[in-house]
C-alpha cells in the first residue's frame, strides 16, 4: 500500500513549510521594494543632490566674488588659494575677475549673477613694493585673460594682499610673482598690511622675499644694479663745487 505524504514527510525527518505573518510581511515588502525601486532611487539621490547644494553654498564653494568684502573672513585666515582671470594691470594694483569653482549641473544652480557683468578684484602682492619698472613688467607678464592663483594673505581696505602664482608657459609648473619681481630687482620688501609681524606665517613669506631679494642684490639686477666706472666718474664731477661754479660762470655769459 502507497506511503500517505504525511507519512512519507515524518520518515525523512521534514516538516511541511508553513506560511507565517513574519514571512508573508517580508516577502510583501521586498516584492513592493521590487516595484518600486525606480522610485527610492530618485528619492535617495534627489536627498544626496540636496544636501551637495546646502553644503555648497554654506561654503561658498561655487560663488564668484564681485568684492573683496564678500570674500569670508576663514578664507583669508586658512590663507585659501582663489583662482581668477586677469583683467588689467593699473598704479593702484592687478585686477582680477575670480573664477569659482565649477560643478557641472550644480553651478548653474548656484549661480547668483547670471548674465550681469562682474567687477574685478583689486590685488596687491604681498610683503611686494613695486618700482615703476616693476609694474611695467607686470603689464608684459600678466596680460587680460591669463589665468592665475591668489593664495588669499591678509584683507586690507578692500584690497587682497595675495601670492600670485603664474603657470609657466609649456610647464606644469607655475612660479610666484611676489618673489620674481624681487628676483629681479623690480621691487623691495615691504610690510604686509593686516598681518602681525610676530605670526608664524608673516615669519615664512619674510624668508622667502628675502631670498629672493638677496639673490638679485648679489646678481646686481634691477634697482641693485652698480653704477659703471664712467657713470660714477660722471656723477661725481657733476658733484664737485669746483664744476658747479664753472657752470654758473659760464651760464651767465
Amino acid at each position: 500500500m502507497p506511503e500517505s505524504c504525511g507519512e512519507t514527510q515524518a520518515q525523512d525527518g521534514r516538516r511541511p513549510r508553513q506560511n507565517t505573518p513574519a514571512h508573508n510581511f517580508v516577502s510583501t515588502l521586498s516584492q513592493l521594494a521590487d516595484d518600486h525601486l525606480t522610485f527610492v532611487r530618485n528619492i535617495s539621490t534627489g536627498l544626496a543632490l540636496a544636501g551637495v547644494i546646502v553644503i555648497a553654498r554654506s561654503i561658498k564653494l561655487t560663488t564668484k566674488f564681485q568684492a573683496v568684502s564678500e570674500i569670508p573672513a576663514r578664507f583669508v585666515e586658512r590663507n585659501v588659494s582663489l583662482r581668477g582671470r586677469v583683467h588689467s594691470i593699473t598704479e593702484k594694483g592687478i585686477e582680477v575677475e575670480h573664477i569659482p569653482i565649477h560643478l557641472p549641473l550644480l553651478s548653474p544652480l548656484l549661480t547668483k549673477h547670471k548674465g550681469v557683468r562682474t567687477a574685478p578684484l583689486l590685488v596687491n602682492l604681498a610683503g611686494v613694493d613695486l618700482t615703476a619698472d616693476g609694474t611695467l613688467w607686470l603689464q608684459k607678464s600678466l596680460l587680460p585673460a591669463q589665468t592665475v592663483w591668489l593664495k588669499l594673505i591678509s584683507r586690507h581696505d578692500d584690497i587682497l594682499h595675495c601670492f600670485v602664482a603664474q603657470s609657466k608657459q609649456g610647464s606644469a609648473w607655475s612660479r610666484s610673482v611676489n618673489e620674481e619681481v624681487l628676483r629681479l630687482g623690480l621691487a623691495r620688501r615691504a610690510p604686509i598690511p593686516g598681518l602681525s609681524p610676530n605670526s608664524r606665517l608673516y615669519w615664512r613669506l619674510h624668508k622667502r622675499l628675502h631670498r629672493a631679494e638677496v639673490k638679485a642684490e648679489k646678481k646686481g639686477h634691477g634697482l641693485w644694479k652698480e653704477e659703471n666706472q664712467w657713470e660714477r666718474a660722471w656723477k661725481a664731477m657733476e658733484d664737485n663745487a669746483f664744476i658747479r661754479l664753472l657752470r654758473r660762470f659760464f651760464g651767465k655769459n
